[in-house]
């Protein structure tokens, strides 16, 4: 199974990094490297998390305020949103 992200999901992780890296020297490499721990967590375990809507899952970062939601599609995992949980809930639901 592979990821694929929304285009607007790849600019939220890459916004996120960005901070990370200005708010502290590598912090955007350790934020990276927790996105790709979650997404081999969904990998592994696609089902594993909670629903979102119909067809849609969360699942949390550990060390972030982050969660990664996505759809399980045939053949790989669709990212919708690099999720920052203190913004207004659901607002990636137009993406659907």
């Amino acid at each position: 199974m592979n990821v694929l992200f929304l285009e607007v999901a790849q600019q939220e992780l890459d916004e996120a990094i960005d901070y990370y890296n200005h708010e502290s020297p590598e912090l955007g490499i350790t934020f990276l490297e927790e996105i790709l721990s979650t997404l081999k967590l969904i990998l592994n375990h696609p089902k594993a998390w909670a629903s979102c809507s119909k067809r849609t899952r969360r699942c949390l970062t550990q060390n972030f305020p982050y969660g990664v939601i996505y759809q399980i599609k045939k053949t790989k995992i669709l990212i919708i949103a690099i999720s920052h949980l203190h913004r207004k809930p659901n607002y990636w639901k137009n993406r659907l």
